[in-house]
């Protein structure tokens, strides 16, 4: 069922536990994640990047996602990650999308408050909920890259929820885009995120968040991958920023990552194959375990 933002994470909030949001891109990523919240009996989040947008096209994507939110039995809602152009922005919320984020993390702060505004205002005319940013969430991923961290000030936090009206906040505490996030053990600074959710008392979001499992990471290279040394951040971590207010976790990366280990697996082990259905069935499986796994972390399971 097709459901909002501000319905999915209130719910989260007053739970105490956190919804995953999961990129989408083409319709195996989008039943895995589907498939994996029916299975969980979890609410869930599809979302679509700029970059998905220009890769598949805004129309196509919707329509699939649309299908898939109507069709399921949990709630789903439909959300633009990190939308910077307002062209694109606006098209979303024309078309029917149940979520928008409006990414000014980049801008001044009187420019982010400004244009995030200016996205309230549009949204909130058609039921559409708007996640806002504040502070930088380093790495690159996508479309989205920034060269340093810039940490949430709480009291900044408050004055720009206030003056914007947003409906969830994303907030760095020191999480980091992609799959190569830390130089080592990775450490999330949750007395900063205790005291923005004392201060703020709305939803808030967890950016740069994914796991990278190491399990993946090795088979990858097992069947000729070459990542380096990706880090993600320690479900340990993740489960603590959840109990301490975080009510979205967006994860991109895991389904990536689980998506090339099984494609990788199958050209080599069955060389004789080349029905594609063959190839990206297991990779949809894959990715549904990783989503699964991800949502008993976030404590969703059983909360649809």
């Amino acid at each position: 069922m097709l459901s909002t933002g501000v319905a999915v994470l209130g719910k989260a909030e007053k739970g105490n536990y956190a919804v995953g949001a999961f990129n989408v891109s083409n319709m195996e990523i989008l039943q895995a994640v589907v498939r994996a919240a029916e299975a969980q009996r979890s609410p869930v989040i599809v979302q679509t990047s700029e970059g998905a947008i220009d890769y598949a096209g805004l129309e196509q994507l919707y329509t699939m996602m649309l299908f898939a939110a109507e069709a399921a039995s949990v709630p789903v809602v439909i959300h633009l990650d990190h939308g910077r152009d307002m062209d694109v922005i606006k098209q979303c919320i024309k078309v029917g999308y149940s979520s928008i984020m409006f990414d000014g993390s980049h801008l001044p702060f009187e420019e982010n408050a400004r244009q995030t505004r200016q996205v309230v205002r549009l949204a909130h005319r058609r039921g559409v909920s708007v996640e806002a940013e504040l502070g930088t969430i380093g790495g690159a991923e996508d479309q989205v890259e920034a060269r340093e961290i810039v940490l949430t000030d709480p009291a900044v936090a408050a004055s720009f929820v206030k003056r914007t009206g947003c409906d969830s906040l994303a907030v760095a505490i020191g999480t980091s885009h992609g799959a190569y996030k830390f130089a080592g053990a990775g450490t999330l600074d949750l007395a900063r995120l205790r005291l923005l959710k004392r201060t703020l008392r709305i939803p808030l979001v967890l950016h740069g968040a994914s796991g990278v499992p190491q399990e993946l990471v090795q088979k990858i290279e097992q069947y000729g991958g070459t990542l380096g040394n990706p880090e993600g951040v320690p479900d340990d971590q993740i489960g603590q920023a959840v109990r301490l207010g975080i009510n979205k976790v967006n994860t991109d990366t895991d389904l990536r990552l689980a998506f090339t280990e099984a494609l990788r697996e199958t050209l080599a082990t069955k060389t004789h194959e080349f029905d594609p259905r063959k190839m990206l069935g297991p990779a949809r499986d894959a990715m549904q375990r990783v989503v699964e796994r991800r949502m008993q972390l976030f404590g969703s399971s059983n909360r649809a």
